[in-house]
C-alpha cells in the first residue's frame, strides 16, 4: 500500500475508493471574534502554494477583495515531503514574516500532536505564529462576509445574500463531483473505482457545460464564489488531470462550452494572473510518486490558446457587478514570468 501524503491526504489504496480527509480545523476568523480570532488588519497571514486548487481560490478571493494591506500572504513552493509544505522559494527557506521553514511549525504551535494533514491553505495568527484554520471552503467564504470593513473600493460580491442557497447547492456539486471528481479518479485504487468516478466526473462536467451555454457565469450574471471554486480545477485540467489522473475523455480544450467559460475567467484580472502552470505541474508530477513513480514533467500542453477570444461576452453579465477589476498584482505576488500562458 502506498503512503499517505500528510500534505494533501491523497494517495493510492489498492482496491479502494479514494475517499477525502474532509476534517479541517474549524476555528473561523470572524467580526465577533467569537472563537477568539477577531477581524484585525494585520494580524493574520494567509500561506498558500500556487500549485494547489484548494489553495488558489483563497489568493483569487483576497486579490478581487483587495485584501492584500489587511492580510499578508506566505507562498510555499510547489513540492513537498512526507511532512509539510515548505518555504523553499524564500531567501534561506525561510517564511519572512514568521520566521519558519516548515508550514507544520506553525500547526504545531497550537496542536503540538496535530496528526493530520498540514495542508494549504492555511491562516497563521502572527502574533503567536499558530495556525487558526486551514478550512479552506469557509477561508473564502469568511473573506468575504467577515472581512467587509477591509475590502477595496470596487471590490465585487463574491457571495451575495440572495444567490447564497445557490451558490452553495452548485458549489457543493463542483466539490463532489468535479473539484473532488478529478482526484477520485487520480487515487481509484480499482478498476471499478475509477471507472465510477470517470462516469461522474465526466457527467458534472456535461451538467456544466449545459448551464454554462446560455449564462456567462454559474450563478446569476456576475462572478460568485462558485465560479472561483470550478476555475481552479479547470486550470489544471490539461495540464494535470487529463493525463496524469486519467480523465481522458476530452481535454477542457476540447469541450467548447467550458473552455470558453475557463478562458473568460483567465482572461479577468485575479484568475489568470493567479495561476502558475510550472509550479501545478511540478506539483502534482513530483509529489505524486505512486501514481508518477518517474517523477518525470510533462513538457506540454501548449498554453497559449487560454489568451485567445472567448466571446462569452456575448451572453452578457457583468464580471464584477457594480464593481471594478482589482488593479494589477503587488509586484512580490506577481507569477514569474515564463509560469503563465504567456
Amino acid at each position: 500500500m502506498s503512503e499517505d501524503h500528510p500534505t494533501t491526504g491523497a494517495y493510492v489504496k489498492p482496491g479502494s475508493e479514494f475517499t477525502r480527509d474532509t476534517n479541517y480545523i474549524a476555528t473561523r476568523i470572524t467580526r465577533d471574534g467569537h472563537d477568539g480570532y477577531p477581524v484585525e488588519a494585520g494580524r493574520y497571514r494567509l500561506v498558500v502554494a500556487r500549485a494547489c486548487p484548494w489553495a488558489n481560490r483563497a489568493i483569487i478571493v483576497r486579490r478581487l477583495l483587495g485584501l492584500e494591506d489587511a492580510i499578508s500572504m506566505g507562498l510555499c513552493g510547489p513540492t513537498h515531503d512526507q511532512r509539510s509544505w515548505t518555504f523553499d522559494l524564500d531567501p534561506g527557506g525561510r517564511d519572512p514574516v514568521l520566521g519558519y521553514e516548515r508550514l507544520q511549525e506553525a500547526y504545531f504551535a497550537r496542536f503540538p500532536e496535530y496528526e493530520r494533514g498540514i495542508t494549504v491553505p492555511a491562516i497563521v495568527d502572527v502574533p503567536t505564529g499558530a495556525v487558526v484554520t486551514n478550512n479552506y471552503p469557509q477561508i473564502t467564504l469568511d473573506l468575504s462576509t467577515e472581512w467587509t470593513e477591509f475590502h477595496r473600493d470596487g471590490a465585487p460580491e463574491l457571495y451575495p445574500e440572495p444567490l447564497r442557497d445557490e451558490i452553495d447547492e452548485v458549489s457543493h456539486r463542483i466539490f463532489t463531483e468535479v473539484n473532488n471528481g478529478v482526484y477520485r479518479c487520480g487515487f481509484a485504487g480499482s478498476q471499478e473505482a475509477y471507472d465510477k468516478a470517470y462516469d461522474r466526473l465526466f457527467t458534472a462536467l456535461d451538467w456544466l457545460g449545459e448551464r454554462l451555454a446560455d449564462q456567462r457565469f454559474l450563478v446569476g450574471d456576475t462572478i460568485t464564489e462558485a465560479d472561483v471554486r470550478l476555475f481552479t480545477t479547470l486550470a489544471r485540467f490539461d495540464p494535470v488531470y487529463h493525463g496524469h489522473f486519467k480523465c481522458n475523455r476530452q481535454k477542457l480544450s476540447e469541450m467548447d462550452v467550458l473552455w470558453a467559460y475557463a478562458r473568460d475567467l483567465f482572461q479577468t484580472p485575479g484568475f489568470g494572473d493567479t495561476t502558475d502552470f510550472v509550479q501545478i505541474k511540478r506539483h502534482y508530477y513530483v509529489v505524486h510518486t505512486d501514481i508518477n513513480p518517474t517523477t518525470i514533467v510533462p513538457k506540454g500542453p501548449d498554453l497559449t490558446g487560454w489568451l485567445t477570444a472567448h466571446h462569452r461576452d456575448q451572453l452578457g453579465g457583468r464580471p464584477f457587478g457594480d464593481g471594478t477589476p482589482p488593479p494589477p498584482p503587488r509586484p512580490a505576488e506577481v507569477v514569474p514570468a515564463g509560469h503563465g500562458a504567456e
